[in-house]
């Protein structure tokens, strides 16, 4: 008697898990059920700086962590995907943030500001839609870091809006 009990218990438990993994990736990533594709397009850049290719560099971004870390696959088509994630790349400021007795600067700060939209397209609902901004700092005496602190800011935004879109907290 004791091990049938045991073994329903056993069984229970496995199915919670089990059940539980459909709305859950290891890498802590929640997302709903009923979606299975997502469309990326091109990050849209309405900027004017000197740093080139941030809309592809943060397209990659978010299509690596929106299809290598959750089960969504990439569909090409946005008609047909379960979810669409549009980012407008809106801001972007290079400003000094140290300046030294010469009143030059030392230290430069790159500002990155996108607006996101993440829909579900199965039940017509926006599920993230906000803006997010980020920045990285550099030194001003090496030209090629600017692009490298932009980069990095584009990073952590792909981070940002990859947590605000797969949290349920």
């Amino acid at each position: 008697m004791v091990s049938r009990i045991r073994a329903a218990l056993f069984v229970f438990v496995v199915s919670v898990a089990i059940a539980g993994c459909a709305y859950y990736s290891f890498t802590g990533a929640t997302i709903p059920e009923h979606l299975s594709t997502i469309a990326v397009p091109l990050a849209e850049d309405n900027t004017v700086s000197t740093v080139a290719g941030m809309d592809d560099e943060l397209t990659r971004l978010m299509v690596d962590r929106f299809v290598r870390q959750t089960r969504l696959n990439l569909e090409t088509n946005e008609a047909n995907a379960d979810a669409l994630l549009q980012v407008i790349i809106s801001r972007y400021v290079n400003q000094p943030t140290s300046v030294s007795g010469q009143e030059q600067a030392t230290r430069n700060r790159v500002t990155i500001t996108a607006q996101v939209t993440y829909q579900d397209q199965v039940n017509d609902v926006e599920l993230v839609g906000r803006t997010f901004s980020a920045f990285e700092e550099y030194d001003p005496f090496d030209p090629a870091q600017e692009e490298t602190a932009a980069f990095a800011a584009l990073e952590k935004i792909a981070d940002d809006v990859f947590t605000a879109a797969t949290s349920n907290w």
